[in-house]
């Protein structure tokens, strides 16, 4: 392991001047740079989402989520170097309100993520292979990607290298192993649980949903194991140090991950994912995420999620629960629209947006989303949206405009 994050460091400080530039100053903001966001979305396989080889998404994916190729798109490397693909992306943004869930930050245009990768993918197709994946982020998102369920100091997480509202994040870093139909990772990688996910490519909206940002993992530190049975079934399996931890355990997380993803039809995938054991910071329970996702017709893409997560979290029992309804059509080539409505569902409350958490019990949260993805060339994709919150136990509504732009390289 240690030699396979050696090589990749090696490899990514090849384009450091570069990278330094983007993720510091997002110098080159206007003009068409990086890859087609469908195109890095794809490395994420192993994810939810729209990454067009996640376990929650088909062939369909690129209805609605803006992962479809596009001709021509610009890259930092045309070429592998040392056998890694180079990568990744900037996104600024501005929200009217905070949501108190990566869109925290309201009033102001914000750098989100300034992204880079290095990959080699294990391809077992011909034996065995070996390969290997290091991300490193910087942005107002970093503190929502770090290893958070780690001791403080360990990995990315209070390590003294955020200033203000910025912070540096290193959400993957794992080596792979493949042969055939069955490839195994480790080290610490983004979780299999949910149809969102972290990185901003990957996302048809700007901002996230209670489920996402309250009821699943974001990363995990530990062994998975993917297990291609045929065309329609895809197995996964391994132990992870519970939720949202980066190569350290907090009070003896240990717990497993898997599902499986299911071709129903060629335009319907059903994917389950569960998390089960001692989670770490958010204690012993069960977790589990079923995604279906269907393409209605060639513009039309339906997509349900229902997730329940139940934990002692040794102060008491805490039960949660999230229905999310996505539907999406595809005008063009150049614009996509989008829905999603939400109920969410705790007993531990959530303070949305500095508002104060409402005890005594299970509290139901609310929020619709109506957005537009528009990109006028490869590397760039715009995304406005509109959102309105309401909870009813707290008589609270809220109206949020928010919009962001993804320049890939």
């Amino acid at each position: 392991m240690p030699d396979i994050l050696q090589n990749i460091f090696e490899v990514m400080s090849r384009g450091k001047a570069l990278a330094a530039t983007l993720l510091i100053g997002g110098i080159g903001f206007l003009a068409p740079q990086g890859a087609d966001a469908g195109e890095f979305a794809n490395h994420y396989y192993g994810q939810g989402g729209c990454a067009c080889e996640a376990p929650s998404c088909d062939n369909g994916c690129d209805n609605g989520c803006g992962c479809e190729e596009s001709n021509d798109p610009w890259k930092l490397f045309s070429e592998p170097v040392g056998g890694f693909d180079i990568g990744g992306w900037t996104q600024w943004g501005y929200t009217s309100e905070s949501t108190g869930m990566f869109n925290d930050i309201p009033d102001r245009f914000n750098n989100h993520q300034s992204w880079i990768y290095a990959e080699k993918v294990a391809d077992g197709s011909n034996g065995w292979d070996w390969g290997a994946r290091a991300d490193l982020m910087y942005g107002t998102d970093s503190y929502d990607t770090q290893a958070f369920g780690n001791n403080p100091g360990r990995w990315d997480y209070e390590n003294g290298w955020d200033h203000g509202i910025y912070g540096w994040a290193m959400p993957q870093a794992y080596g792979e192993i493949a042969n055939g139909d069955l490839s195994v990772k480790f080290g610490h990688f983004f979780t299999l649980v949910g149809y969102e996910v972290v990185p901003a490519t990957g996302n048809f909206f700007f901002s996230h949903a209670y489920t996402m940002y309250n009821s699943e993992p974001f990363t995990h530190t530990g062994a998975l194991a993917t297990y291609k049975a045929s065309d329609d079934v895809t197995l996964y399996g391994g132990w992870t140090l519970g939720w949202d931890t980066g190569f350290d355990q907090f009070d003896g997380g240990s717990s497993f991950l898997g599902g499986a993803a299911l071709g129903l039809t060629d335009d319907a995938t059903l994917t389950y994912i569960l998390t089960a054991g001692n989670m770490g910071q958010r204690g012993d329970g069960y977790s589990h995420s079923i995604v279906l996702d269907v393409n209605i017709t060639e513009k039309w893409n339906y997509v349900l999620q229902s997730d329940l997560v139940s934990f002692d979290t040794g102060a008491g029992q805490n039960d949660e629960y999230g229905i999310n309804q996505y539907l999406f059509y595809t005008v063009n080539d150049e614009v996509k629209l989008g829905s999603r409505v939400e109920w969410w569902s705790s007993d531990a409350g959530f303070d949305h947006g500095g508002q104060s958490q409402v005890a005594g019990g299970q509290h139901s949260y609310y929020e619709a989303t109506f957005g537009v993805n528009y990109k006028p060339i490869a590397n760039l994709i715009v995304r406005p949206e509109y959102r309105h919150d309401w909870f009813p136990h707290g008589e609270y509504t809220q109206d949020i405009f928010g919009v962001d732009a993804i320049l890939t390289f």
